[in-house]
């Protein structure tokens, strides 16, 4: 064996060393997360109303770079379109003039105005927060039980007022939702507020990262994304089921972030991506997932660049989807708002709002 060999071999065994040795380390050093194992259902085929497309690819971008982060969309009465950023503003698009309608000091996620007119928001950071008319921003709720909402989400108001909101994990905060993910542990609330006696109450808990809210259309019930468990599921408000909570869809082809009511008695689900074939390898392994916690987040695991939205109707059966496969125009699709034979799209991490024809 040649000197060079020598040295080549030298050099490979150094690598494997070290390896292993990080590799221990990142198995026995203190981990963010408990991890929890879940097997994953199987990937459904992508066939019939699920089958790619290229309806969003045509999509119209509004206020593309002027506004970072519009989780979700909603408009008002006069159809001016409203999205939250990250830099805690609450910004409305008139036409062509973008203006900040208000700051709320944290990160406005979900947003749905209420019979009187005020703009009610889920803020990550603060909690449940009224906004007037004028721009005006009040809370309503920062802690329900003693225990302080840790990720305020989304959030659905009634024909009567009352508001129905989530709290993803009350564990790991705003930016930290990939270790919730990662542990697999049910951290998730869905509340309900009461406007007129100022009081909030918990209908369920236990929940797998508690994302979009939607009322159905006769507000019998309410549904709720659990994002990690790749279903939504309804908590029911009236009938014989009254206060019990069960799966309406289960097996989704991705990670279900907004769920919204499309005024037909539909439900429009945004995907934020497609699922992650890493990612359900990782789920029934507690180590691995702890290992990955222990990471560089540089080196986390992405989300594929992949636009999705599906329509469901109220009894959990697939409609239709718009796809963007390639990810060029929509990507990250985190809400859904139906209006005057439109859809607006939200966006966590992208710098425009999406509007796609129906």
């Amino acid at each position: 064996m040649t000197d060079s060999m020598k040295l080549l071999l030298r050099l490979v065994l150094l690598l494997v060393l070290g390896l292993g040795l990080f590799a221990g380390y990142l198995a026995v050093a203190p981990a963010p997360i408990d991890p929890a194992a879940w097997e994953p259902p199987p990937v459904p085929e992508m066939t019939g109303p699920l089958a790619p497309n290229e309806r969003l690819a045509g999509a119209t971008l509004l206020a593309v770079g002027k506004i970072d982060g519009p989780e979700d969309v909603e408009t008002d009465a006069q159809g001016r379109v409203y999205g939250g950023t990250n830099a805690g503003e609450v910004l409305r698009l008139n036409g062509e003039v973008l203006e900040v309608f208000a700051n709320t000091g944290g990160r406005p996620l979900g947003l749905d105005f209420a019979p009187s007119g005020e703009l009610i928001v889920a803020d990550a950071k603060k909690g449940l927060l009224s906004i007037s008319p004028e721009g005006q921003v009040s809370t309503l709720a920062d802690a329900v039980d003693g225990v302080r909402l840790g990720f305020t989400d989304d959030v659905a108001v009634a024909t009567d007022g009352t508001i129905y909101f989530t709290d993803a994990s009350d564990k790991f905060g705003f930016g930290d939702h990939m270790l919730d993910l990662l542990e697999g542990r049910p951290h998730g609330r869905l509340i309900k507020y009461d406007p007129q006696t100022k009081t909030s109450t918990v209908l369920a808990k236990d929940l797998y990262f508690a994302n979009g809210v939607a009322l159905s259309r006769d507000e019998s019930y309410v549904a709720v994304n659990e994002t990690y468990r790749y279903r939504i599921s309804r908590h029911w408000l009236k009938g014989p089921k009254a206060g019990t909570t069960e799966v309406l869809i289960e097996g989704l082809p991705g990670f279900p972030d907004g769920v919204s009511q499309s005024g037909r008695g539909t439900f429009w689900i945004a995907m934020f991506t497609v699922r992650n074939a890493a990612g359900d390898f990782l789920a029934p392994r507690p180590l691995l997932k702890k290992m990955v916690a222990n990471l560089p987040r540089a080196l986390w695991p992405k989300p594929a660049p992949y636009g999705l939205a599906i329509e469901i109707d109220e009894d959990g059966k697939v409609l239709q989807s718009l796809h963007d496969p390639s990810g060029a125009a929509v990507h990250q699709v985190t809400s859904v708002h139906e209006r005057d034979g439109a859809l607006y799209l939200g966006h966590l991490h992208r710098d425009r709002i999406s509007k796609v024809p129906l």
